[in-house]
């Protein structure tokens, strides 16, 4: 390693400067909101607020699956929360999210709103009031779960691990990279050889452990994540490319993809989702471009 540093942790740690680095500008050691903003509310029954991030677009694929498969009561209203702005720290959305952390969803098709935050509980959440995409059987019901919460404890050694250093940390640190790149290669070869068994990640279903896992782990197969596909040799990984091309090809994914995103062509950003309507819309505003 060749990375030197003559700095000693103080005895105790005190926020007095800048962290440097992508999101400096919003990350703070408090909890709670920074300002009074309330949240919009559309007509239907559930309300999300998020972003086209990997772990926003978790739900919004949840939520085109369940209307695909004839789910009307899953009709939504996604409303695009901006963190690079500070949204997330708006008082409205801290009353849905206290954790000031997108996705947030609430479900107003009862008679007292309910809110749902951490987007593997969202997604649980949706899989057993609409019974759907999460096995009943105890056995699969279990590893469908299972790799859900893989998901969830593994993907921040994925982004605030080896996303941050490798591609926003304001110092590329070799010690750092080295470390969170061997953990995703193995996170990596673990998928891999579970799809070599199995089409799915929780067997012979689709699951919400697929929704999960795609954003994160499809997405830095297909080179989306980081920029890193040649620098972690993602197209070793046959099994996890072979999963996520046949994932990317449901039209519910393709539809779920385009929901509050912010980058990539305009094409493919549906930055606010009102109705299904949205998307024929801007698919035809795309058309009338060409001619």
């Amino acid at each position: 390693m060749s990375d030197k540093s003559d700095y000693t942790p103080p005895k105790v740690w005190v926020w007095n400067k800048p962290n440097g680095g992508h999101f400096a500008n919003i990350n703070r050691p408090i909890a709670g909101p920074t300002h009074d903003k309330k949240l919009p509310v559309g007509r239907h029954p559930l309300q999300l607020y998020s972003l086209g991030t990997p772990n926003g677009v978790k739900v919004t694929i949840m939520l085109e699956e369940l209307l695909a498969f004839g789910h009307h009561g899953a009709e939504y209203d996604a409303w695009l929360i901006k963190i690079g702005e500070g949204d997330q720290f708006g008082s409205g959305f801290v009353e849905i999210n206290p954790n000031s952390k997108i996705p947030a969803l609430l479900d107003r098709s009862g008679p007292i709103p309910i809110r749902v935050f951490e987007s593997g509980s969202i997604l649980c959440y949706l899989a057993e009031k609409f019974s759907a995409f999460l096995p009943t059987d105890v056995a699969r019901r279990a590893e469908c779960l299972s790799w859900l919460f893989w998901q969830m404890g593994s993907a921040p050694y994925l982004g605030g691990g080896f996303g941050h250093f490798y591609a926003y940390a304001p110092a590329k640190i070799e010690y750092a990279i080295d470390r969170f790149a061997m953990e995703v290669k193995r996170q990596l070869d673990v998928l891999d050889r579970r799809l070599a068994e199995y089409d799915f990640i929780a067997g012979d279903n689709y699951t919400i452990a697929d929704m999960a896992i795609l954003p994160w782990y499809g997405g830095l197969a297909k080179g989306w994540q980081y920029g890193a596909a040649d620098f972690l040799s993602v197209q070793d990984y046959k099994n996890v490319q072979r999963w996520a091309d046949m994932l990317l090809e449901r039209p519910a994914v393709q539809r779920g993809r385009m929901v509050n995103r912010v980058s990539g062509e305009p094409s493919t950003q549906l930055r606010e989702r009102h109705d299904a309507g949205d998307f024929e819309t801007m698919t035809q505003d795309k058309l009338a471009a060409t001619y």
